[in-house]
C-alpha cells in the first residue's frame, strides 16, 4: 500500500489488486449513495403527493445486472493473475523447511544448518516448505503480504523475493492455544555476500546481520537475477 514501502516483490501484486477492489467498491458506493440521495430528493412527497407505481424497467435491470457481473469479473480476473504468479516460485528459489511448534518457529537450511528465525538474502528468490508438529498455525510476514495455513500431516509452501534490509516480523494467524499471542518471529533480510558467508561457513560461523553489510573481496561479486515479472 501507499503507506509502507514494498518489501518483497509480492507486496507490490497484493497491494494492487487490493487498492483496485478498494477503488472499485468506493465507485460503486459514490454512485449508490449519489443515486439515492437523488430519489429521495426528486420523488419525495412534497414533489409527488401522489406516487406512480412502476412495475418494471427490463433495459435498466439488464443494464445494471450486466455491469455489476462485469465489475465482479474484473476483480475475479485481476485477483486471479495475482494469486497464480504468488504461487509459482521460482526453480531456483532456496527451499527451506519452516516447523511450527507451541510456541515457536524453527527454520533448516538445505545445507543442514538451522536458525532459530529466518535469515535470506536480499534479491534471491526462498520458498518457505511448512510443517506442523503438532496443531493447526498460520505462518504470515505482514511485510512481504505472505500467508499460509502450517498444518499437521501437510507440508504447505509459500515464496518470495526480498527487496529490502531489514528485520520484518513473522506472525501466527491462527489460535494454537493459551500461548498463541507469544508465537512470534522475525526474518532477516541481509546482504548477499554476508548470508553466503554465514551459509558456506563453518557450523559455528556467527548468523549474519542486516545492518552491517561486509565490503565484497576485490574481483567477486553476485549478480542478482532479473527481477521476476509483474502480475498484470
Amino acid at each position: 500500500m501507499p503507506f509502507s514501502q514494498p518489501a518483497s516483490n509480492l507486496s507490490v501484486v497484493s497491494d494492487n489488486v487490493f487498492l483496485y477492489t478498494l477503488a472499485l467498491s468506493a465507485l460503486v458506493l459514490l454512485g449508490i449513495t449519489t443515486l439515492l440521495i437523488y430519489f429521495v430528493v426528486r420523488y419525495s412527497r412534497r414533489r409527488h403527493p401522489q406516487p406512480v407505481n412502476v412495475s418494471e424497467n427490463t433495459p435498466l435491470e439488464v443494464g445494471w445486472t450486466v455491469a455489476t457481473t462485469v465489475l465482479f469479473l474484473t476483480m475475479f480476473a485481476y485477483g486471479w493473475t495475482g494469486f497464480e504468479y504468488m504461487r509459482q516460485a521460482p526453480r531456483d528459489a532456496m527451499a527451506i523447511d519452516v516447523t511450527a511448534r507451541q510456541w515457536s518457529w524453527s527454520f533448516k537450511y538445505p545445507n543442514g544448518k538451522a536458525a532459530p528465525d529466518l535469515y535470506v538474502a536480499l534479491g534471491r528468490p526462498v520458498r518457505v516448505l511448512l510443517h506442523s508438529a503438532d496443531v493447526i498455525h498460520g505462518f504470515y510476514v505482514p511485510a512481504f503480504r505472505v500467508k499460509s495455513d502450517v498444518v499437521p500431516g501437510r507440508t504447505n509452501d509459500a515464496w518470495f523475493t526480498p527487496e529490502r534490509l531489514g528485520t520484518f516480523d513473522i506472525e501466527c494467524t491462527v489460535i494454537c492455544g493459551p500461548g498463541h499471542a507469544h508465537m512470534l518471529g522475525k526474518v532477516y533480510v541481509v546482504p548477499e555476500l554476508s548470508f553466503k558467508q554465514w551459509y558456506f561457513g563453518p557450523t559455528d560461523a556467527p548468523l549474519p546481520s542486516p545492518a552491517t553489510p561486509p565490503p565484497s573481496p576485490s574481483g567477486t561479486g553476485a549478480s542478482s537475477p532479473s527481477p521476476p515479472p509483474h502480475a498484470s
